[in-house]
């Protein structure tokens, strides 16, 4: 029996002549390539600069970097999300606290954080999770107010908006390239920023200090993409709009088909957003007549692949409880929703039967 996968990655002629033509150039490690994806890639953002690392955890933790944070200092961020998240902030060295999210959204709740900030909160970091930004205009205004920096962690959400202006614009946007994502190097990441100097500053951070070769201002590392990483997503983004209008195509088809199902809260593209559907998550209520598990397990009987992203918390876990720079606090909507979240197919690469056997699989397990 085929299985229709939760993900697909399909790379077409115009990327293996991307790449046979970097291997033939002999330039593979950072180069031409990589500063035309950055340039292609900050016009896709709306920003005015743009530069590429070697994964999106390193892109967050570069983007924590220079903030100059402080012992003590605090990173507002989600506990539902990946724990890359999590990962960068204790890098930098800085202390983790948590505002619970929205199930409108599956993001940070911007009232519930206006409750969370604390005299030594120094950056608010909101995850746009699922291709879906954040509340922008609140948590703007919180930062205003409190005078903290935004780090955006925009890792699923390449082209995403809020009120038509690009996610990573609204601090310093961190995207990852990973496999799976919208748009993929395998692996690879990108941070996004209008401010010169910063974008300056992150270029020598990520090139082991370095401005010149051998002219060391800072103490660096090697956070620097290859040509070939660039070779896979530069023919990607001369496609990539028409990639997310198939995404939503296939997502208002899902959400047709699936509406009446009782039992399940359909994800939605909120008003003001502009949502490229990463991933199209749906909440098992409940209420409900089957809980999430079994929906998956019933999903995989009929062939149609399934993801929970994310099982739990990402504080739930003995190593960040029990981690002296992680704040637990109560969060009982990311506590919910991490219990009965349930992402299915929706990527480009659907045929309208695979919708339809999606949508059929998950009415049939509900029992409709």
């Amino acid at each position: 029996m085929s299985v229709i996968a939760i993900s697909s990655v399909v790379f077409g002629e115009d990327v293996e002549r991307e790449v046979l033509d970097t291997l033939r150039s002999g330039i593979v490690a950072q180069g031409p390539k990589v500063k035309r994806f950055e340039e292609q890639f900050a016009e896709l953002v709306g920003a005015g600069h743009a530069v590429a690392v070697n994964n999106g955890t390193t892109a967050l933790g570069a983007a924590l970097e220079i903030q100059d944070l402080q012992p003590g200092d605090e990173v507002l961020t989600s506990p539902f999300t990946f724990v890359a998240t999590l990962n960068a902030i204790l890098d930098a060295g800085a202390i983790v606290r948590f505002a619970d999210i929205s199930a409108d959204d599956f993001n940070i709740d911007p009232v519930d954080a206006a409750t969370r900030i604390t005299d030594r909160t120094a950056v608010l970091m909101p995850v746009h999770l699922y291709g879906q930004s954040a509340d922008m205009a609140a948590i703007g205004e919180l930062a205003q107010q409190h005078g903290l920096a935004i780090v955006e962690d925009a890792a699923q959400a390449h082209g995403a908006t809020f009120d038509g202006r690009g996610v990573g614009t609204f601090g310093l946007g961190c995207f990852s390239f990973y496999a799976t994502k919208n748009l993929t190097t395998a692996e690879g990441g990108m941070i996004t920023t209008d401010d010169e100097a910063v974008a300056d500053r992150l270029r020598v951070l990520r090139n082991q200090g370095m401005r010149a070769r051998y002219q060391y201002e800072v103490v660096g590392h090697n956070y620097r993409m290859t040509d070939l990483q660039a070779s896979l997503g530069l023919p990607q983004l001369a496609g990539y709009r028409t990639q997310v209008e198939q995404r939503r195509r296939n997502a208002d088809m899902l959400t047709t088909g699936l509406k009446d199902v009782a039992g399940l809260t359909l994800p939605a593209e909120l008003e003001r957003r502009g949502h490229v559907w990463h991933q199209y998550t749906v909440l098992v209520d409940e209420d409900a007549s089957i809980d999430r598990d079994e929906l998956s397990s019933r999903l995989a009987d009929a062939g149609v692949g399934s993801g929970i992203y994310y099982p739990k918390t990402a504080y739930d876990y003995d190593c960040y409880r029990e981690h002296p720079n992680v704040v637990i606090e109560d969060t009982p909507v990311a506590t919910s929703v991490s219990q009965r979240c349930l992402s299915i197919p929706v990527h480009a690469n659907l045929t309208v039967d695979d919708i339809d056997t999606v949508v059929s699989a998950v009415r049939s397990a509900m029992g409709q």
